[in-house]
């Protein structure tokens, strides 16, 4: 699939309460995040560069060493005017005299001509003899869309103050209705499910809850540009073969992590039974236990140098203990647990048994799923430290998958191991009544305050910028949930199976009993939040309150 060059503006202005942005709704018949609220944006198209001789501010040479570019900076700004223009009826240009023009000016009309495509940007200029201030955009962040939706993007996204006197509106085509609004505002509805916003759009609403004007915004916009994201192909090792993975390949992060220079040494592939130093003092030992709940295996991760911890160590699979013996030398000062899948916690009975060492974790709920011989000698408390070879680990408890489900950030390196928290490559499973969707998302949220710059999952590569994969997560989830909620709306009163054949009417019928049990948890999670409630098996819809 081709990924497109794309641009977004995010516009802002000062009032009496704060700093506010404007974000348009998408139809809901858009192939690509239909009904979601979005900043004006879109596709780079080949007509931009005709505007560069209408624009006005640095070289398009200085614009593109700014967002790490060889050329054609200047057009993606250029785009994210145009398409903000179209979208929300806002233009951001100055007449002769350098003044922005306002609401009443002939320019604003061209509006229709320009999303039609019979008028370009640079059109628009010539003939009112209208500059467009590229000065006045910040670069704010880089996104690229990542593997799954029918469409990718790779955008850039600018920040610029709303010229004074225009009024925005939305087309009636590609948006459907638009709103002024702080960002903690709309964070706060996204989250009670009130407004659905993409990843960028929150991580965008995030950053600008720290400023108070635009003044402000834009003076740190400009002065902290992103840092470039890694987009070229890096060369690995497949089957004994020389491979070249793409941006958003599942062995990518990681290779650039460990093979820095691209050489081409590391692996595009996690065998069981190699160890993998995927940091200072961290080997991953994978087991032997591939499948299609797994993946590749359960991943158990060895910190230390000459005295050990082990982090999940998986099955009580024979190849698989002896291997972690090896690589340790038996000297284990302790076995740390995520949860008590049976993928993740036997295994720590049968080092116990061998080395001597405690084992940490939380005891098991009842559930066959569940390792019900597992005994900690140690329960750790959330936000306790636990000392190793490595460096420090920050015990933090997060609920949803299971509820006793902990992760661990290794805080010196930033690294979390997130047990089946965050998995690579697949959303969890959510199975009530211990799988908790509410306690879930939560979780998730409570992850993004702290400060990690790697994800180490229980099954999967290493995974960078985890912001962008917390976000996409729950991003998912409540896109899911919106859903449901809708479907709810439309059918209740309704039983399970009907809202689930409705809401999940994207997956295979041989799917459809784990969707239900997906299905339910947000059902639940609806009901908890008293916009749900459910009546001799059957769901009503609530109105929020």
């Amino acid at each position: 699939m081709d990924i497109r060059p794309a641009a977004t503006l995010v516009l802002t202005r000062d009032t009496p309460h704060g700093l506010e942005v404007l974000l348009m709704q998408r139809t809901w018949d858009a192939a690509f995040l239909p009904g979601y609220f979005v900043f004006p944006g879109g596709a780079v198209d080949t007509r931009e560069t005709e505007a560069r001789a209408h624009a006005a501010g640095a070289a398009d040479t200085e614009i593109s060493h700014t967002m790490s570019l060889d050329e054609g900076g200047a057009d993606y700004m250029l785009a994210a005017i145009r398409e903000c223009f179209e979208e929300s009826g806002i233009l951001l240009a100055c007449d002769a005299s350098g003044a922005l023009i306002t609401g009443d000016h002939d320019a604003l009309g061209h509006r229709d001509a320009v999303y039609r495509s019979d008028m370009a940007l640079a059109d628009v200029c010539h003939r009112h003899g209208l500059t467009i201030p590229l000065d006045r955009l910040a670069y704010l962040s880089h996104w690229i869309t990542p593997p799954g939706p029918s469409r990718r993007f790779d955008t850039l996204f600018f920040v610029a103050v709303a010229p004074a006197g225009q009024t925005a509106s939305h087309d009636g085509q590609e948006t459907i209705d638009h709103a002024w609004i702080a960002p903690a505002d709309a964070l706060d509805d996204h989250r009670a499910g009130r407004r659905l916003l993409s990843m960028p759009t929150i991580r965008t609403l995030r950053m600008l809850t720290d400023f108070s004007d635009t003044a402000a915004m834009m003076r740190y916009a400009h002065a902290n540009p992103p840092e470039p994201i890694p987009s070229k192909p890096w060369p690995a090792i497949k089957g004994g073969e020389p491979v070249t993975l793409e941006p958003g390949a599942p062995a990518y992060d990681e290779a650039v992590k460990l093979d820095p220079e691209g050489e081409g040494r590391t692996r595009a592939e996690i065998l069981p039974g190699e160890a993998v130093e995927v940091a200072a003092g961290v080997i991953r030992l994978t087991a032997p236990n591939a499948g299609i709940m797994t993946g590749p295996g359960t991943n158990t991760y060895l910190l230390g140098h000459d005295r050990f911890t082990v982090i999940d160590p998986g099955p009580v699979d024979e190849a698989h203990i002896e291997r972690i013996l090896e690589v340790t030398g038996g000297r284990i000062d302790r076995v740390l647990v995520t949860h008590t899948h049976r993928d993740h916690s036997p295994g720590a009975q049968t080092l116990r048994e061998r080395t001597g060492c405690p084992v940490a974790g939380w005891p098991a709920p009842p559930g066959i799923e569940h390792d019900q011989d597992f005994q900690p000698d140690e329960q750790p408390q959330p936000d306790s430290a636990i000392t190793t070879e490595a460096g420090t680990l920050k015990v933090l408890h997060t609920p949803g998958h299971a509820c006793n489900h902990l992760c661990y950030l290794l805080t010196e390196q930033e690294i979390l191991f997130s047990g089946d928290h965050i998995m690579q490559g697949s959303t969890v499973i959510i199975n009530p009544p211990d799988g908790d969707m509410k306690a879930y998302i939560e979780s998730l949220y409570g992850l993004l305050n702290e400060p990690t710059r790697f994800i180490a999952p229980a099954h999967g590569f290493l995974m960078a910028r985890p912001e962008a994969v917390i976000d996409f997560l729950i991003t998912h989830r409540l896109s899911r949930e919106h859903k449901v909620a809708r479907a709810l709306e439309e059918l209740a009163p309704v039983g399970l199976q009907a809202l689930t054949a409705r809401a999940y009417d994207d997956v295979p019928r041989a799917m459809q009993s784990i969707a239900a049990r997906s299905a339910l948890a947000h059902l639940l999670k609806l009901e908890a939040e008293h916009r749900a409630f459910q009546e001799q098996d059957l769901w009503h819809a609530l109105q929020p309150g």
